[in-house]
């Protein structure tokens, strides 16, 4: 019944592909959020007419970066959940912390960033500018919310992955 060889899962270091996945995906949220979005808010551009092109372009591409460390996330817990199912008995809490950062990465590239560029773009010079406004604070609470959730599942990731990769030498 086992007709998978262990041998070549170890060729692969997935825990440390997750390490590197979490570290690149943090640093760059991070880096997002705290130094690039202020410095477009502060600098007027989020005001101009062209930005939400432009922050499709960068946002999109972003999203897409998400899903694939997201990806990579989800894959070495899969593998490591079936290399030491005896071992690790916490693996599938980080399948589950796993599948829900793809999740948060899916919606942030399928639902938040074409909605709130569409919100962003004068389409229709006579519709209401205050619903769009309210539709775009709601929007935004939603976002920094996954944002934060993110954050902390990403983060607590990290760390029991790292633990666990000091653990077992």
């Amino acid at each position: 019944m086992n007709s998978i060889d262990f041998r070549r899962f170890n060729q692969i270091n997935w825990s440390a592909i997750v390490l590197f996945a979490l570290g690149f995906w943090l640093s760059a949220s991070l880096l997002l959020d705290c130094v690039v979005i202020p410095g477009l808010l502060t600098s007027g551009m989020m005001n101009q007419e062209g930005f939400p092109s432009a922050g499709y372009v960068i946002f999109g591409t972003f999203n897409h970066v998400e899903l694939i460390c997201s990806a990579l996330v989800l894959s070495g817990c899969l593998v490591l959940n079936y290399q030491r199912k005896a071992t690790l008995s916490n693996l599938n809490k980080y399948v589950f912390a796993a599948i829900s950062l793809v999740a948060i990465a899916l919606v942030y590239t399928y639902f938040f960033t074409p909605q709130m560029t569409g919100l962003g773009l004068a389409l229709n010079n006579f519709s209401n500018p205050e619903t769009s406004a309210n539709s775009m604070g709601m929007m935004h609470v939603a976002y920094w919310g996954l944002e934060i959730i993110k954050i902390v599942v990403a983060t607590s990731l990290l760390s029991k992955f790292y633990r666990n990769s000091c653990s077992l030498v």
